[in-house]
This record gives structure tokens, sequence and C-alpha cells, in this order.
């Protein structure tokens, strides 16, 4: 629950939520429950938003979107780890983890609920808008959280949001061609 506070107060520009995560292993192991949390989500936006792609196998689909999800989220925290250490932020890299891990979670629930006027059928223009704020946000509270956690610049702590956008898209993109067959 500390996890999930802290990411609250972040969310809301709350520069003390920062003070929920201790640089521990057991803080960043346990912030991987987020991941599970998160899943459903990921599934449901998966399901229901976006351009359609039309998969050979269904079942083969989603199988690519687990497996994207798994190594996009895993794939970032061991990325992470040496870039952390090239900018001499190694020690705080566990806190990173976890406040990175919830924020996540605070991220995921926002992008759906603002996914809902296109799931809902509501016209383009408002759906596409509140999906590009969606996105907006998403991207400022991971460099907020990133900022704060490993006591960095607003560029260096913006390397962290690339290279999480950069697996993301990558594994993203490999997922959607296997589903196609």
């Amino acid at each position: 629950m500390r996890g999930i506070a802290g990411a609250l107060l972040l969310a809301r520009g709350k520069v003390d939520g920062i003070d929920a995560f201790e640089p521990t292993m057991e803080d960043a192991r346990v912030s991987f429950l987020a991941a599970l949390l998160c899943l459903p989500i990921f599934l449901l936006l998966r399901m229901g938003g976006g351009p359609a792609v039309v998969a050979v196998d269904p079942v083969r689909a989603l199988a690519a979107d687990l497996i994207a999800f798994i190594c996009s989220w895993a794939g970032f925290a061991l990325a992470s780890l040496p870039l952390t250490e090239a900018m001499g932020r190694r020690v705080l890299w566990p806190r990173f983890i976890a406040a990175w891990n919830w924020v996540n979670l605070v991220q995921y629930v926002v992008v759906a609920l603002l996914s809902l006027p296109e799931l809902l059928g509501l016209p383009g223009l408002m759906a596409d808008t509140l999906a590009l704020l969606g996105l907006g946000y998403a991207m400022w509270l991971q460099w907020f959280a990133t900022r704060l956690a490993l006591g960095l610049s607003g560029p260096r702590a913006a390397a962290f949001v690339a290279l999480d956008l950069g697996i993301s898209l990558f594994l993203s993109g490999l997922a959607a061609k296997f589903a196609l067959g």
C-alpha cells in the first residue's frame, strides 16, 4: 500500500511521494506486483483500443501480447541498471524501480480511463485528444518519478523515459508481427 500511496502522491506532482520508496532490493522486488495489477488493464486496452490488428490466430496474438508485456516490464528494469550505473546512481536503482513500477500502475489506470471514450464509440477527435493527453501525462509522470528517485536533471531523466518508450514500441511491433503470422 505504501507504494501505491507514494505513486498517487507523485501522480499529483507531490515531491514527497518519493519518500514512500526505499532504496532496497526488497522494495524493488515487491514493486513488481504492480505488473500483475496492470496486466488486466493491459489486456483490456489491447483488446478494445487502437487500430485493429487482424490476427491469424487470436491465441497466438494473446501469447505474443503477454510475452511482450513481460519482456517490456522486465527488460526495462534490466536495461535501466547499466544506465543508472553510468550516471553514478546505482545505489538508488532499487528505489527508482520501485517508484517506476508503482507509477506504471497509476499510468495504466489513467490511460484506461482516458481510453473509455474510444471504447464507447465517441467521436474520433475527442477520443484521440484524450488518448494523447493520457500519453503525455504518462510520460510526464515517468519523467517526474525518475528525476526524483535518482536525483537527476530533467534531460537525464528523459533518457529513461525514452529507453522505456523504445523498448515498449519495439516489443509491441514484434508482438503485432507475430500476431499477423
